[in-house]
């Protein structure tokens, strides 16, 4: 990227510069378009749900099982096609300039903006089993709403999380619960599962089994070196907001209610108490799903339109009142106006006497 790409053309200010390019960021900036705001989006091209390409995006009306690559290059073209524009980069600082924001990338760009939003998304953190991580977003999974209906049926294991259990079991009679080193179960938690006809697995979970020669997970191997065939793995990452880069903005950053990772502070309409800045998708909300997470970028964006027009009203009257008071009937400025609207045939004594 370089300093063209991000600069407007007449060298003022962005409306509003936003950093990331996932499916808040992208829809705020497409409403911002839409009522001729200008927009920046900085995007660092790692959207959340990229290894889930082979899989597809669900739940979204009207865009069921897309590629999420193919659903944020669609709406790509779509902000560019109001006058938005899309760069890749990745925001290092953003710091307070004045009544702006300087935006800063990694490889020193710099971009000034009078409003910032955030929909930078957040990091899945998973749990420490070898080959876990490799598998994910293809055969080991988190939501039963993202990825359950492709997987039903089929033989589920559940690592340590009594909740997914009770989620996942609606999808397929086969589910296995491994205790792992989640929570112990409670005496009716225990009943619920047996009345389900949930397996339950005691001990540790040492890795994972897979066929080689189908490239398909095939079973969770135990500390103790038994294997429990499995198809699909559910596990419960911590979910942990990407706003490190925000420090110097004074940003609030809080644990979930549910305690399951942390996320930005903000109220209903995206906003997070720092005059200036707003927040949307997962980064002020670790729970929303692609559909929530779109919503809540139209959400900002209405809200950042509506303070950037309260700002310029409130200068538009500044500026009218200054001219008002002036004294514009005095002898100075009367002469120059009419010397420029009459030209040689401005009245005065200097005219009578040339006359003469």
């Amino acid at each position: 990227m370089n300093e063209r790409e991000m600069t407007r053309v007449d060298g003022t200010a962005w409306d509003v510069v936003v950093i990331g390019g996932g499916g808040a960021g992208l829809s705020a900036a497409l409403t911002l378009g839409r009522v001729r705001r200008s927009v920046l989006v900085i995007d660092a091209g790692e959207p959340r749900n990229a290894p889930a390409v082979g899989v597809g995006a669900h739940g979204i009306l009207g865009r069921e099982g897309m590629s999420p690559l193919e659903l944020l290059r669609l709406g790509r073209e779509e902000v560019t096609s109001y006058g938005g524009r899309v760069v890749s980069g990745r925001v290092a600082q953003v710091h307070r300039d004045g009544e702006e924001f300087s935006v800063v990338t990694e490889d020193r760009q710099r971009v000034r903006a009078r409003r910032v939003l955030v929909t930078t998304g957040l990091v899945d953190e998973l749990p420490d089993v070898p080959g876990l991580a490799e598998r994910w977003g293809r055969d080991v999974l988190h939501c039963v709403y993202c990825h359950g209906w492709e997987v039903r049926d089929r033989a589920i294991g559940v690592l340590g999380s009594f909740h997914q259990a009770l989620l996942f079991r609606q999808l397929s009679k086969g589910v296995t619960l491994f205790l792992h080193e989640g929570a112990e179960l409670t005496e009716e938690q225990w009943e619920q599962l047996a009345g389900l006809g949930v397996g339950v697995v005691e001990g540790r979970v040492g890795g994972l089994v897979v066929d080689e020669e189908r490239d398909q997970l095939a079973g969770v191997r135990l500390a103790s070196g038994a294997v429990v065939p499995v198809e699909e793995l559910v596990v419960a990452p911590r979910f942990v907001a990407r706003a490190a880069f925000l420090d110097g903005l004074g940003l609030q950053v809080r644990e979930h209610p549910m305690g399951i990772g942390e996320q930005v502070v903000v109220d209903g309409s995206g906003s997070t108490g720092v005059s200036g800045v707003w927040a949307a998708g997962n980064v002020g909300d670790v729970m929303a799903g692609v559909p929530q997470a779109m919503a809540a970028g139209v959400g900002a964006a209405a809200a950042i339109n509506m303070s950037l027009l309260m700002t310029d009203a409130a200068r538009a009257a500044a500026s009218r009142a200054a001219v008002s008071g002036a004294d514009v009937f005095d002898g100075a400025m009367e002469a120059e106006v009419s010397r420029r609207v009459l030209g040689p045939g401005v009245h005065g004594l200097d005219g009578l006497l040339d006359d003469h």
